[in-house]
């Protein structure tokens, strides 16, 4: 796999860009993507791929009018087109009351998200650590178990500029592999996933072994009855559930959340879950290496928004916090909810009842108030009888605030990066965790 373009070539594009520019400001983005993809289907490898892309994003603005435009043409003449077109946007665009001036220079963190070890990885490496699952998924027969899914391995650098003077460039890599088993018969369906920025750190072997015990043990599940249970949340479907948490300023400060009070004002700096929540972004964390500036080119730190059950803050735009009159927080570029010593074995003998959750899907919003929403279980869910695992059961739709959850907390395990990005989140017990209807879908 080849190497993004470096900043030098990142800034020179800018600086063409700048050369047009006729706007009162003119912030230029610039992208450059190398990506590997390997991708199966039935117990077989079905396409194979590299693709690389450099984007540029030109947004312009006449006071408080502006608009942008995207090409990944790099020639001179397509780039001043681009800034033709987006200053010409701009001056048809109405005006934006919340508009924000750009930012001049900033200081970063350094942080080294970007590994060789990723980089070097090609065709060969991802088919290898596929076969992983292809090769016992085979060996099950047409009676035993299909193998879905994907490793994506990316490079990618970036650079955002103004003409204020700010120069912010970020370069990482990232290794995903995503992957589906299920049964030959429909009964069963299991999934496991890693994310990792070092290529050495996936363990292909571990995500393979889990999707697949899973599936077999998913296999004929049973229908259960509705209603409140215990629940030990895997990683993924702690993450599910933690990011419906409702942690916009301006939506409390208006009423419109959870964190509203009534009457007025919000509950900054009074408990608002159980004790042992804490909930952060620090893109310096090592479980996460994220990118330590935000879209606006603001440095990103450590921010805490939950400490031990206190909400500390919340999010807000530029524009909020300056009509609050409060310190701009930053968009978060990453995620952690700090862990716990509880081992998932450990959680699951001290449940007398309950029900093991690999992760949710179709989740959809029922009230802003309560943070309310409702959602399905998927790719396994077994019941836990004495302190044992002892049946798949069928899927189920909950109708739970994450709020609900992180009060009603038992147990806190160790923390894994998920999937969905630069988030890590941790095994998770709780009580009284509303389940309200049966799905037959696997």
């Amino acid at each position: 796999m080849k190497a993004p373009l470096p900043r030098a070539e990142l800034e020179d594009i800018a600086a063409r860009i700048f050369r047009y520019a006729t706007a009162d400001t003119t912030i230029v983005s610039v992208g450059s993507t190398v990506t590997g993809n390997t991708r199966f289907a039935v117990n077989e490898l079905t396409t194979v791929g590299d693709v690389i892309d450099t984007s540029v994003d030109v947004e312009v603005s006449f006071g408080s009018k502006h608009a942008g435009v995207q090409t990944n043409d790099l020639s001179d003449a397509a780039l001043q087109a681009a800034v033709r077109r987006a200053e010409s946007l701009a001056k048809l665009a109405p005006e934006d009351p919340e508009t924000m001036p750009p930012l001049g220079p900033q200081t970063y963190q350094d942080i080294n998200a970007y590994f060789d070890s990723t980089i070097v990885v090609g065709a060969a490496e991802r088919a290898h650590a596929i076969l992983t699952a292809l090769e016992p998924a085979r060996r099950s027969g047409a009676s035993g178990f299909l193998a879905a899914g994907s490793i994506v391995t990316t490079a990618a650098s970036s650079l955002l500029a103004n003409t204020e003077g700010l120069s912010a460039y970020w370069r990482e890599t990232d290794a995903g592999y995503t992957l589906t088993v299920r049964s030959a018969d429909g009964t069963g369906s299991g999934w496991s996933s890693a994310s990792e920025h070092d290529w050495t750190r996936l363990d292909a072997a571990a995500v393979a072994a889990r999707a697949l015990d899973t599936a077999r043990r998913s296999r004929k599940a049973i229908p259960i009855e509705p209603g409140r249970y215990t629940v030990i949340l895997e990683p993924e479907a702690t993450s599910d559930i933690i990011e419906l948490l409702p942690l916009d300023a301006r939506d409390a400060d208006e009423g419109r959340s959870p964190f509203a009070k009534p009457g007025g004002g919000t509950k900054l700096g009074e408990p608002v879950v159980d004790a042992r929540v804490t909930l952060f972004a620090d893109p310096a964390d090592p479980d996460l290496l994220a990118q330590p500036f935000d879209g606006d080119g603001f440095p990103m730190s450590r921010q805490v928004w939950i400490e031990r059950g206190v909400l500390r803050q919340m999010q807000m735009s530029r524009f909020w916090a300056k009509k609050q009159g409060r310190p701009y927080t930053g968009g978060a570029t990453s995620f952690k909810f700090a862990g716990g010593s509880t081992s998932r074995e450990a959680m699951i003998r001290t449940t007398e009842r309950g029900l093991l959750i690999t992760r949710f899907w179709y989740i959809v919003g029922v009230d802003p108030q309560t943070a309310l929403h409702t959602g399905l279980t998927r790719d396994g869910v077994f019941l836990i009888e004495h302190g044992e695992v002892t049946t798949a059961v069928k899927n189920l739709r909950f109708n739970e605030s994450p709020l609900f959850v992180l009060n009603n907390l038992d147990a806190l395990g160790p923390v894994k990066r998920v999937s969905d990005g630069n988030t890590a989140m941790p095994v998770l017990k709780a009580h009284d965790f509303a389940f309200t209807s049966l799905s037959d879908a696997v």
